[in-house]
């Protein structure tokens, strides 16, 4: 595992919802465990910029998943708009190519951690032909994953399942945020095709974890996060 073993802080609950009403109580139920929330563009699609002022009055982090994918000159100003708000964390798709990359980056200015989405954890060797990309999953996310350094992105999102090559080849320096992520306890993955145990991608390096449904849609989500923090902290 990573040396700060401070899960409560790199444990990221994804608020994928459109019911405020939810929302708010999945955060009430994990705020003493959790610093950072997620929003994606269900979230910020229904509530606007407003949601992340709701969650940063909290003394709450938010992780704002938008994954821009554009021409530069439109993600150089979405992405000045987006830390405007005081966000810690902000996606874009490495897939909009190096030009597109730096623009964010020089937009950004330094204020909010830039991360770089490689493939979704929803993709398999399948949709890769699919959408005409004749590659493994494994090479094309180190190729994607090169191209978003190379353009001064701060860190990545990527799978688990990816995760050890990654770091063998960049090091400890990049920040990488792994979704995907399911309990040893039988989760279902949904739509989701390379998933991981919360342990797995903590052992394989990751920086931080993005869990949404098991714990949002849990009963108890308040019990489902302290279970995951529990068996991570006892090293199961």
């Amino acid at each position: 595992m990573r040396d700060n073993p401070e899960y409560s802080k790199r444990i990221i609950i994804a608020l994928d919802d459109v019911s405020k009403d939810k929302i708010n109580r999945v955060i009430d139920a994990t705020a003493p465990f959790i610093e950072i929330y997620k929003i994606g563009s269900i979230a910020f699609t229904v509530f606007g910029p407003r949601i992340i002022d709701e969650i940063k009055n909290r003394d709450k982090e938010v992780f704002l998943d938008l994954k821009y994918f554009d021409i530069p000159n439109t993600v150089s100003r979405a992405v000045q708009q987006a830390v405007s708000y005081g966000v810690k964390m902000l996606t874009l798709h490495t897939l909009g190519g190096y030009e597109m990359l730096k623009a964010a980056v020089a937009a950004n200015e330094g204020r909010a951690a830039l991360l770089g989405v490689t493939l979704l954890t929803s993709f398999d060797a399948v949709q890769l032909k699919r959408i005409g990309i004749d590659s493994d999953i494994q090479g094309m996310v180190k190729r994607l994953a090169l191209l978003a350094m190379d353009a001064g992105i701060d860190g990545l999102v990527a799978s688990g399942h990816e995760l050890e090559q990654l770091r063998n080849i960049l090091g400890d320096k990049p920040v990488i945020v792994v979704p995907g992520i399911r309990p040893d306890d039988g989760a279902p993955a949904g739509d989701q095709k390379r998933v991981v145990s919360p342990k797995r991608a903590f052992d394989s390096g990751a920086d931080y974890i993005v869990i949404g449904r098991p714990v949002t849609e849990s009963n108890e989500p308040a019990d489902t996060v302290q279970k995951i923090i529990k068996t991570l902290t006892r090293g199961e």
